[in-house]
């Protein structure tokens, strides 16, 4: 049998029973205030009971101020917690381990949504955020943490930090984006402070039965690969996390950094030491072959986007049959919403996502 299919333990909380997560997916579907609605539930559900080991959801924010997308689901309130509660109940009926994405949108997220200026480690011209003060970026650290703790208290097994694609943490990070001059600022240690102290917080305080992951990504939104490289393994070799999710646009790609290429960029992170913590890798993961490569490149499992928008049983049809092969891009309006896509969902990929869904000319 195929080592996609073997089962995968952690250091923290449940092991998988196998090696396919659910890519954290933004569709739109929750309600202007955050809350679950039932669309966004069968969304999910239906890709657990397809056969994915571990279920994410959508980047969930922890601050009102931090959303990024219309209809985005919530965890800034107690009143997210009963839907909260529903979603990951029902991930679990399907034998699927429930993650929640936890997310701050910071100088990108949305004004006209939120009625407030967006914030930023520093002034940005060109979105137009403001710098954070000090108490706010730990104001900030405490509310990933609130956000986590309410997460658990609705029975999710886990979160994981989103911490790539330059959303706030990924913007601390940045030595382009981050120009501070206190101890959020700087060296690399102290541009990484906001991310460790949100990893700390939320291992205190969740215990040692709760899953905590970080999603990175080591290229874009001014981050440098050789900054990546080291925050990658400064978390791993803490001991406080239990999965890392890269995300690399493509995991076959080689490095956008001349002095970095002629291998894959994927490889500056299957060789670091893990100490116990889980690779796992994002991006152009279409096929059956993909997700196997990945694994043979080193990776310890594989999350899957585009192609479980398209097949919300992957998992299942491949356990099934050696020989599947997805259907080929781009696909039907019909097709997705077989695969429990709303009309809200599908013109989310209709404004972003080109060649994703076909014309009426295709």
């Amino acid at each position: 049998m195929s080592k996609l299919f073997e089962t995968l333990s952690f250091s923290h909380g449940p092991g998988m029973k196998n090696r396919f997560m659910l890519a954290p997916l933004t569709n739109s579907q929750s309600r202007p205030d955050g809350i679950l609605t039932d669309d966004e539930y069968k969304w999910l559900t239906m890709r657990a009971e397809g056969g994915f080991g571990l279920t994410m959801t959508c980047a969930v924010h922890v601050q009102a101020q931090g959303q990024g997308f219309p209809c985005q689901l919530g965890a800034y309130s107690d009143d997210h917690i009963e839907g909260l509660a529903r979603l990951a109940e029902g991930i679990r009926a399907h034998d699927s381990v429930s993650i929640c994405q936890i997310h701050h949108g910071g100088m990108r997220s949305l004004s006209d949504l939120t009625g407030e200026t967006p914030v930023c480690p520093s002034d940005n011209e060109e979105t137009g955020a403001r710098a954070m003060t000090t108490a706010e970026v730990e104001q900030l650290v405490g509310d990933f943490i609130s956000g986590a703790l309410r997460c658990q208290k609705a029975g999710f097994d886990g979160i994981e930090i989103h911490g790539a694609h330059g959303y706030i943490v990924s913007q601390f990070l940045s030595a382009e984006i981050n120009l501070r001059d206190d101890q959020y600022g700087g060296s690399l240690e102290n541009r990484s402070r906001v991310l460790t102290e949100i990893i700390d917080g939320i291992r205190e305080q969740c215990g040692p039965d709760f899953m905590l992951g970080v999603r990175l990504s080591p290229e874009r939104f001014g981050i440098e690969l050789p900054d990546a490289i080291s925050v990658a393994q400064t978390i791993m070799s803490s001991g406080k996390i239990d999965f890392l999710d890269m995300s690399l646009w493509d995991v076959f790609k080689e490095p956008a950094e001349e002095e970095y290429q002629g291998r894959s960029l994927m490889s500056y992170f299957t060789e670091l030491d893990r100490n116990g913590v889980r690779l796992g890798v994002a991006g152009q993961i279409r096929t059956p072959e993909d997700a196997e490569k990945a694994l043979a490149a080193g990776a310890d499992w594989v999350m899957l986007g585009r192609a479980a928008i398209i097949h919300h049983d992957f998992p299942n049809q491949y356990l099934q049959n050696p020989d599947f092969t997805p259907v080929e891009l781009p696909v039907t309006e019909e097709h997705l919403k077989k695969e429990g896509l709303t009309d809200k969902f599908i013109s989310y990929l209709n404004k972003g996502w080109s060649g994703f869904v076909a014309t009426d000319q295709e």
